[in-house]
């Protein structure tokens, strides 16, 4: 059983930083992809950044330049350090991990990021 868990959101004001974790536990094939999503109210999830076990990365238009995505594959650990938060980016921030033999996504249980203007 794959499970993740996620931690490192709150409240911070405008232009602050704030830093996620998600681990990954369980039987997880050594290729995959783990990312952060996020959802704000009354929006549709989307994509933050992704990063995979070779350490290709993809990231959001609107985060690029503020948030960094990292990962630590032997311990299926993946990080998103945000900087220079602004109010648009309050939102459940979920991980997500891809797996692709078999074809499966898991989901975390998110955690609230609120940046107060």
């Amino acid at each position: 059983q794959v499970q993740l868990v996620e931690s490192g959101g709150g409240l911070v004001q405008t232009g602050g930083s704030l830093r996620l974790s998600c681990a990954a536990s369980g039987s997880i094939p050594s290729f995959n992809i783990m990312g952060w999503y996020r959802q704000a109210p009354g929006k549709q999830r989307e994509l933050v950044a992704r990063i995979s076990s070779v350490g290709s990365i993809a990231y959001a238009d609107s985060v690029k330049g503020r948030f960094t995505a990292t990962r630590d594959s032997a311990k299926n650990t993946v990080f998103l350090q945000m900087s220079s938060l602004k109010p648009e980016d309050t939102a459940v921030y979920y991980c997500k991990l891809e797996i692709f033999i078999p074809r499966y996504d898991y989901w975390g249980q998110g955690t609230q990021v609120t940046v107060s203007s």
